[in-house]
């Protein structure tokens, strides 16, 4: 079986990109201005899969279940890495199987959405994500 690195490969300029892309899914697509926007994200097709799966994994893994460090050697934060490892890791796979394209990109941005939404803001973790990837912090990790 094929096995995927957990550890993103991306670029600040992509973080960035995919952090766009998701907002926009997230804000709604109403406007003739945004259905442009989308148009062309979508026109990428399988490339957008991948940087949305890539970016997937980031966010699962780095901001949406982050473990503060006194709680490191807790079972319960043992099992919600695991939880994360086996999430990222489909999401990739996923994202980074055939040629499912725009449509593939527009279903796993939902579903980060909803995980955000859960926890958080959306708007937060999206600032969060650009702001680190600005900093250098995303592309020293990689």
């Amino acid at each position: 079986m094929e096995t995927t690195s957990l550890k993103p490969q991306l670029t600040p300029e992509q973080i960035r990109r995919a952090a766009a892309y998701v907002e926009l899914v997230w804000r709604g697509q109403g406007s003739e201005e945004s259905k442009a926007a989308l148009a062309e994200f979508h026109a990428e097709g399988p490339e957008l899969a991948r940087l949305i799966g890539e970016f997937g994994s980031l966010v699962l893994a780095d901001y949406i279940t982050a473990v503060p460090d006194e709680h490191a050697d807790c079972e319960s934060a043992y099992a919600l890495r695991q939880l994360v490892t086996v999430a990222s890791r489909y999401l990739k796979r996923w994202c980074l199987a055939g040629d499912g394209g725009a449509q593939t990109a527009l279903i796993a941005a939902g579903f980060l959405i909803e995980c955000m939404q859960e926890v958080d803001q959306v708007s937060q973790f999206l600032a969060d994500v650009r702001g680190d990837a600005g900093t250098g912090y995303v592309a020293a990790a990689v």
